[in-house]
């Protein structure tokens, strides 16, 4: 019988991986991404180096590629079949890191568990905290066997869309946290985006998402990450969704949350760049 490790939280520490790398039930994966305008790509980055045995997931790819708004949630069928062909399925677990801070490694987490998978962690620290370790790398794709049945049990409570988030601005209902910094959700830095307004959706609180991370890039205690959330104004007793520029780092704040103990917090998929757009009928506050 295999030994199962099941963490009170969300996140693994290098330490762990580096011993349990090889264990038979547990899968890796890479999830580098970077934001729009940056000379490198999260595929190159994987390519010159990884952790030994990742599988690369790109979230422009598994994605609704028919939506006009970037990295979409596919459809169910769809993400099936792409981490079935990374030999990714039931009885897996997955742990997820990138080498950019915790950018879409939090967001992988979030789609493993929209899609039902909960048994899903993310490296804290990520790259770094892995070669800080002593973790080893390499250059090479990995060797899997792929097709591995992939069950997928949709939890739409973790997800909102256009229509959703309108109703939770009317009515109220949930307490929408934005992850963006100050700037952009007062309305007075530029998004980075073009076409979109600047502010953020009425009664919405703003906690950007460097808030709930140390220095060196890991998660903050859980305590430390309460204290930021109370202090914007976040009760975490009460039903939470996230938002940020195109819900990347919208995840990041649903895992903090997660470890602070609110683990069914949900992500505005479409986030501001759906809700920002110049032509889109939402209201949008400054200041």
């Amino acid at each position: 019988m295999i030994a199962r490790f099941k963490p009170e939280k969300p996140t693994v520490s290098a330490d762990w991986l580096v011993s349990h790398l090889n264990a038979p039930d547990v899968r890796v994966l890479d999830c580098t991404y970077f934001m729009p305008g940056s000379p490198r790509t999260g595929r190159q980055v994987y390519d010159a180096h990884h952790i030994p045995g990742a599988r690369f997931f790109d979230i422009d790819d598994i994605a609704d590629t028919d939506s006009p708004l970037p990295h979409m949630l596919p459809a169910p069928e769809k993400f099936s079949s792409r981490v079935r062909r990374m030999g990714l399925g039931d009885g897996h677990r997955v742990i997820c890191y990138d080498q950019n801070g915790f950018l879409a490694s939090a967001r992988v987490w979030w789609m493993f568990r929209v899609m039902g998978h909960g048994d899903v962690a993310v490296l804290d620290g990520g790259f770094e905290a892995w070669r800080a370790a002593g973790g080893g790398v390499e250059d090479l794709p990995p060797h899997f066997i792929a097709d591995r049945h992939f069950t997928v049990r949709p939890r739409r409570d973790l997800v909102r869309d256009l229509e959703q988030m309108r109703q939770a601005v009317n009515a109220g209902g949930a307490q929408i946290v934005d992850a963006r910094s100050a700037g952009r959700f007062r309305g007075e830095a530029p998004e980075p985006r073009p076409g979109l307004r600047g502010g953020h959706m009425p009664g919405s609180f703003n906690v950007p998402y460097g808030e709930v991370l140390t220095a060196d890039g890991r998660m903050k205690p859980e305590a430390d990450i309460r204290e930021a959330f109370e202090k914007a104004g976040v009760d975490l007793s009460k039903p939470i969704v996230n938002s940020c520029g195109s819900g990347v780092t919208a995840a990041i704040l649903a895992l903090a949350q997660s470890v602070a103990g609110h683990d069914g917090a949900a992500v505005y998929d479409g986030s501001w760049t759906e809700w920002g757009a110049e032509k889109a009928e939402t209201p949008v506050v400054t200041g």
